[in-house]
C-alpha cells in the first residue's frame, strides 16, 4: 500500500506545465538548422515513391493531430498537470521528429528542386509548431494568438498532399512562381512610370517663370525636390529598362512552356539546372526595378541591367542545351537573346556618358 501511494504521488522533478512548453519550443527550434542543411539518409534500397508520399502524408496528419490536442489542452483552465504536460510534449516532439525522419528518406537523385519543396514543407511545419508552443506558454488559455498559430500548423500540414510528386512537376511549380513574380515586378514598374512625376509639366513652367519672377514652388504647393522626380534623361533610360523586364517575363514563360511540353521526369539534373538559373531572374528584375526610382544613378542602372541580361542569356543557353529544346535552332531562343542584347546596348548608350564622367 505504501509503495502504491508513493508511485501515485506527483513527480516532484517535473517542471511546471508552462516551463515544459518553453523547453519544448526551444528543442523544436534546435531541430531547424539540421533540417536546413541535412543530407538524405544513405540507403541501398530502391526508392519507393508511393511509400514515401504515404508516410510523409501520414506524418503530417499526426503533427496536425498533436497540434490540435495540445492547443485544446492549453486553451482552458485549469491547465494540464505536469504529468499530462510531459505526455503532450513527448508526443509533439515525437511527431516532429518523425516527419523530419521521413524527409531525410527523400534522395537527391529524385531531383534537387523537388527535394527543396519537401524540405521547405518540413521546415514550415517544424517552425509553425515551435511558434504554436511558444504562443501557448506566453498566452495560456484562450487567446487569438493561439488560434492563429494553430491555424498556421494546420495549413502547413494540409499543404503536404499538394506538393508535386515528381521533379518535372516541381520544376513547373517553381517556374510558374517565378513568372508571376516577374510579371508583378514589371507591372509595378509600368505603374510607377504612369504615376510618378505628376508635376513634371507644371514644374517646367514654374522653372521658366521663376528665373524672372522668383516664384517659390513650395508656395504653390508643389515639391521643389527634383530628386523625387524623373528628368527627361531618366525617362528615356526607363524605356529600355522596361523592355528588359518585359523580355525577362517572355523568357520565363517560354522556358516554362518548353519544360511543360518537352520535359522528362527522369532528366532530373537538367531540370534542376534550368530551375536554378531561372530562380535568379526574379531577384535580378527586382534589383533593376529598384534602381530606376528617382533619384536615378546611371551606374547602378547599368550594373543591374548587365546582371539581369547575363542571367537571362545564361538561362536561355542552358535551356537550349537541354532536352526540353529538341530543336536547338528553334527561333524563339535567338530572338529573345537578340532582344536582351538590344535592350542592354540601348541602356549602355544612355548611361555611358554619366558613367564615364
Amino acid at each position: 500500500m505504501e509503495s502504491a501511494a508513493v508511485s501515485a504521488a506527483p513527480d516532484a522533478t517535473l517542471d511546471p506545465p508552462l516551463e515544459q512548453l518553453r523547453h519544448l519550443a526551444g528543442e523544436l527550434r534546435q531541430l531547424l538548422p539540421g533540417v536546413r542543411v541535412g543530407e538524405a539518409q544513405e540507403t541501398t534500397k530502391e526508392f519507393d515513391r508511393e511509400a514515401f508520399w504515404r508516410r510523409f502524408n501520414e506524418a503530417a496528419v499526426t503533427v496536425s493531430r498533436e497540434a490540435t490536442t495540445l492547443t485544446v489542452a492549453f486553451s482552458r483552465l485549469p491547465l494540464p498537470s505536469p504529468q499530462e504536460t510531459q505526455r503532450f510534449c513527448e508526443q509533439v516532439h515525437a511527431a516532429i521528429k518523425a516527419i523530419i525522419g521521413v524527409y531525410y528518406l527523400f534522395p537527391k537523385d529524385q531531383g534537387i528542386t523537388l527535394r527543396k519543396l519537401v524540405r521547405s514543407a518540413t521546415l514550415d511545419i517544424v517552425d509553425d509548431m515551435a511558434q504554436l508552443v511558444e504562443a501557448l506558454y506566453i498566452n495560456p488559455a484562450q487567446s487569438p494568438e493561439n488560434l492563429i498559430s494553430y491555424n498556421s500548423v494546420w495549413d502547413a500540414c494540409q499543404h503536404v498532399p499538394q506538393i508535386p510528386k515528381d521533379n518535372k512537376a516541381a520544376a513547373l511549380s517553381v517556374l510558374t512562381k517565378s513568372v508571376d513574380l516577374v510579371k508583378d515586378a514589371h507591372e509595378e514598374m509600368e505603374q510607377a512610370v504612369e504615376e510618378c512625376d505628376p508635376y513634371c509639366g507644371l514644374l517646367n513652367d514654374i522653372e521658366e517663370d521663376s528665373s524672372d519672377n522668383h516664384v517659390d514652388e513650395d508656395i504653390l504647393g508643389c515639391p521643389n525636390n527634383r530628386d523625387s522626380y524623373w528628368s527627361e534623361e531618366d525617362q528615356e533610360l526607363i524605356i529600355p529598362c522596361l523592355a528588359l523586364a518585359r523580355a525577362s517575363k517572355a523568357c520565363l514563360k517560354k522556358i516554362r512552356l518548353s519544360v511543360a511540353e518537352n520535359g522528362k521526369k527522369d532528366q532530373v539534373a537538367q531540370l534542376d539546372d534550368i530551375v536554378d538559373i531561372s530562380d535568379e531572374i526574379s531577384p535580378s528584375v527586382d534589383d533593376l526595378a529598384l534602381s530606376i526610382y528617382p533619384p536615378v544613378c546611371p551606374l547602378t542602372v547599368q550594373i543591374n541591367s548587365a546582371k539581369l541580361a547575363s542571367v537571362l542569356k545564361k538561362a536561355l543557353e542552358i535551356t537550349k542545351a537541354s532536352h526540353v529544346t529538341p530543336q536547338p535552332e528553334d527561333s524563339w531562343i535567338p530572338l529573345l537573346i537578340n532582344a536582351v542584347d538590344h535592350c542592354m546596348n540601348r541602356i549602355k548608350e544612355l548611361t555611358q556618358n554619366e558613367v564615364e564622367s
